[in-house]
């Protein structure tokens, strides 16, 4: 039987809801992270023969993660849209499913072909429970918990792809094949997919829930400032991400004057910073965004990382512990930058009926650019004269870049804007 929600005062909102569907949403999103990052640690490893038995480089996981955050950022738009018109249910639930088996699929190819045209269709799948996902928890929560709500759900990616994805990688590659590993890491979101298709709701009233697009105009869209001014900024914000992901490991481990000269198991010690960091700004930074507002919220975030990335850029490998912490507060703010642009901003510019579309729309672009073809120039430019430093610095410009674009932002948060 399908449920739905109604609009609810706060004296009847359905706490029990809302954090359960919060939950869920959650460990969602921790898998795709899980089944997104997990790759480039696989390929990077000293105890993995990935990239021997497909002929890939390190440099080839930046082009991998391009193809697949190009058509992450192309599926969360389109089926975003779709979402608002045939439901929540109908597009979230096959996604996690498909996403889960081409993460177990990834393992299966034989060639480099194979892993393109599957880690491709995992993106696809994976966009979805992005822009939807981020529907359902708006939907779902009350309007002073909606950046709270939305940090909890988005910090798991952080935690579950960049903390943990690479001590269960490599814990597992001392006992299995690659190809095994991958297949491992996909089977908990089949379970999620099945358990989702009887939790999540279906909104009840299009016009006060965000839901349906029935007799909205698509431009209308585009009506309010934060849907041409956030696209342009979460763009950077995914860039600096996506190249540190995408790269940061060969930075570590490269020969002194390529890179730092760590040692594996050091440096997979101060890659946790990036996992450990992101997820607490993902956490953190929305749920005070609520408090301060969005757009000082993203201003903060994207100063302080642009600075910590630089300083980490300057730092040797003498002292892995600044390493570590100039990382954490780098990935802190970057990643906080994220949240607050793809969750609550993206919600608090959608039109009635759009709420999907707009979230599906700004991680598209953030996605398609920052995603996609950010971690591509950046492989191109580890590649060549400039080296894996060179990569770093065009992340750092990048978020330079998006606090520019930032301060044109407008304030949507409820309190800040009488909301509430």
């Amino acid at each position: 039987m399908q449920q739905t929600s109604a609009p609810a005062t706060s004296a009847s909102w359905d706490t029990n809801y809302e954090w359960k569907i919060i939950l869920l949403l959650s460990l969602t999103f921790g898998l795709v992270g899980l089944d997104r990052f997990v790759l480039p640690i696989i390929l990077q490893s000293p105890n993995s023969t990935m990239g021997a038995d497909l002929g890939l480089t390190p440099q080839d996981g930046g082009t991998l993660a391009g193809y697949l955050g190009m058509a992450w950022g192309v599926s969360a738009f389109v089926m975003g849209y779709l979402a608002d018109k045939v439901g929540r249910r109908a597009i979230l639930v096959p996604a996690i499913l498909v996403f889960s088996l081409m993460s177990a699929f990834s393992g299966l190819a034989g060639s480099v072909t194979a892993l393109i045209i599957v880690r491709v269709i995992m993106g696809i799948a994976e966009g979805p429970v992005a822009s939807t996902g981020v529907a359902v928890a708006v939907e779902a929560s009350k309007p002073e918990r909606r950046g709270l709500n939305n940090g909890i759900f988005q910090c798991m990616i952080s935690l579950f792809g960049l903390a943990l994805a690479p001590v269960i990688a490599t814990r597992l590659l001392n006992s299995y094949d690659w190809s095994v590993v991958f297949m491992l890491v996909g089977a908990p979101g089949v379970i999620v997919a099945a358990i989702m298709w009887f939790v999540v709701r279906e909104p009840l009233k299009r016009a006060d829930t965000g839901h349906g697009g029935s007799g909205v105009p698509f431009r209308s869209m585009f009506g309010h400032r934060n849907a041409k001014v956030a696209p342009l900024t979460l763009i950077c914000a995914m860039g600096g991400i996506f190249v540190i992901a995408a790269l940061l490991t060969a930075y570590l481990t490269a020969p002194l004057g390529a890179g730092l000269g760590l040692d594996p198991v050091v440096a997979g010690n101060v890659f946790s910073a990036v996992g450990i960091g992101g997820c607490i700004g993902q956490f953190a930074m929305p749920a005070i965004s609520d408090i301060i507002g969005r757009k000082l919220s993203t201003l903060v975030s994207y100063a302080l990382a642009a600075v910590s990335l630089i300083l980490f850029t300057q730092t040797g490998p003498e002292n892995t512990t600044v390493l570590w912490t100039l990382l954490f507060f780098a990935s802190l703010f970057n990643f906080a930058a994220l949240a607050i642009l793809a969750g609550p901003v993206a919600a608090e510019a959608a039109p009635p009926g759009m709420l999907a579309s707009m979230a599906g729309f700004v991680i598209f672009a953030g996605e398609f650019v920052g995603g996609g073809i950010s971690p591509i120039i950046a492989g191109g430019i580890a590649g060549g004269e400039y080296g894996l430093k060179g990569a770093l610095y065009f992340a750092a410009s990048g978020l330079v870049l998006g606090f520019i674009v930032a301060l044109f932002l407008q304030e949507t948060a409820p309190r800040k804007t009488g909301g509430l």
